[in-house]
């Protein structure tokens, strides 16, 4: 239909007629809200189909559309049919934009995109709406037919570009969504590892992008059979310009089949400590106790030296060391330096903390405290100092002597006239021979 006729039909109605199909059309819609209300009230808020109101999410719109055509071709058999018409218009944008938006903001949450994507999307379903509802949508696609770019030997149309575009977005959506689907209902119920079910989801979703890539391109006419060349180039380019790229990438997925190392484990990779946050394909996030945050390639955590704390024993051993004088007792000084560690609540009661004479010192008799820790992720020095400080404490109130470091200075000769000093307070001490 074009213009003209749009006009013509616009001269032909009658008010009778208007209301009529006002009223249908607010029938059509109280009919879509109530049965989306009454499907919905239980669902939870993310929910693509329902959204966090009735009339957020998918189901609304798509009723709507349904009983509002059936209307229309109701009243075609009886009067000139606009209202309904262009209401028709308005809810297949109305659904191509809450499915594109709900479907992007459940599988990217949180992205900077996904706004984007939804406002160009809503520009072009409004603006193809108003094209159709005025009749001038055919004679524009026309004139899209009309323009041809060449590539090489073969001659493609605007249009035909646009209908790909169109279409292999509308594929690759419905692929995500049905991957978002499978990963909520079936991964997150039956796969409680949580890096069986990452490398589960990213397998699902490229598996069906790939799928909806491949129907996409065949139903605009694209012979798929040009792209076994394309993958033997990429296969080329991959054996030699993108090798540690593909290494990376398959490394990620051997990490996550294997699970050597898994979300929330702590590592120790090249001297840098920390938990891990996140596997993607590429590389993987460790933050560290301080908050610093390493982008380590994948390829890296598989050739070289990783240290997994978390697939270690729990027991974390950490031990201190003090310097007590030769007069001390050291029963004494092991009860003290055991008990300071057995006070502190992240210590272990088994097995428990003990204290070693390790060396006579030069200064007076060495000692070591072992004591285990089963939360290293919460820091290991700041349980060492409240261990420190009660020891030094606990020594104190004793009266056991920490003695300072001394040294012995043994002067052979001295000039003549110079006699040799006294001993300092320090404790500095000269002999002359």
């Amino acid at each position: 239909m074009n213009f003209d006729i749009f006009l013509q039909r616009l001269a032909q109605m009658h008010a009778q007629s208007i209301w009529i199909e006002l009223a249908a059309l607010a029938a059509c819609v109280g009919l879509a809200w109530g049965v989306s209300r009454w499907f919905g009230h239980d669902q939870p808020k993310d929910s693509i189909w329902f959204g966090a109101r009735v009339f957020d999410g998918l189901m609304f719109p798509l009723l709507a559309l349904v009983f509002t055509d059936l209307a229309r071709r109701w009243a075609l058999e009886y009067q000139v049919v606009v209202v309904l018409r262009i209401a028709v218009s308005v809810f297949v944008s109305l659904v191509v934009i809450r499915l594109i938006a709900r479907v992007m903001r459940a599988v990217f949450p949180g992205s900077a995109l996904v706004a984007l994507v939804e406002r160009t999307v809503s520009w072009v379903a409004w603006v193809g709406a108003v094209l159709w509802i005025v009749g001038l949508l055919q004679p524009v696609l026309a004139e899209l037919d009309q323009i041809t770019l060449a590539f090489g030997k073969t001659r493609v149309s605007l249009l035909m570009i646009v209908q790909g575009a169109l279409s292999a977005g509308l594929v690759l959506v419905l692929a995500l969504w049905i991957a978002s689907t499978i990963e909520k209902r079936i991964l997150r119920t039956h796969v409680t590892d949580l890096s069986m079910r990452r490398v589960a989801s990213n397998a699902v979703r490229a598996l069906l992008l790939l799928i909806g890539l491949l129907f996409a391109l065949s139903a605009v006419g694209v012979d798929l059979t040009a792209l076994s060349v394309l993958g033997g180039a990429l296969g080329v380019g991959l054996g030699f310009g993108l090798q540690k790229l593909a290494a990376n990438y398959v490394s990620g997925f051997v990490i996550l089949l294997e699970r050597s190392i898994r979300i929330g484990d702590n590592v120790k990779v090249d001297n840098f400590e920390g938990r891990i946050t996140d596997i993607k394909t590429r590389y993987t996030l460790i933050r560290a106790g301080n908050g610093r945050e390493a982008i380590v390639p994948n390829e890296s955590l598989i050739t070289s030296r990783v240290e997994n704390l978390s697939l270690a024993d729990l027991k974390f051993n950490i031990t201190t060391n003090i310097v007590v004088g030769y007069d001390s007792d050291v029963a004494q000084v092991q009860s003290i330096l055991t008990g300071a560690a057995a006070a502190q609540a992240r210590v272990m009661t088994e097995p428990a903390p003990v204290a070693y004479l390790v060396t006579f010192a030069p200064d007076g008799l060495e000692f070591v405290l072992n004591f285990w820790i089963a939360d290293p992720d919460k820091g290991k020095d700041n349980v060492r100092s409240a261990i420190n400080i009660a020891i030094l404490e606990g020594l104190r109130a004793a009266g056991v002597d920490i003695p300072y470091p001394q040294r012995v200075l043994r002067v052979a000769s001295l000039p003549d006239g110079l006699a040799p000093a006294a001993p300092s307070a320090s404790g500095l001490q000269q002999d002359s021979l």
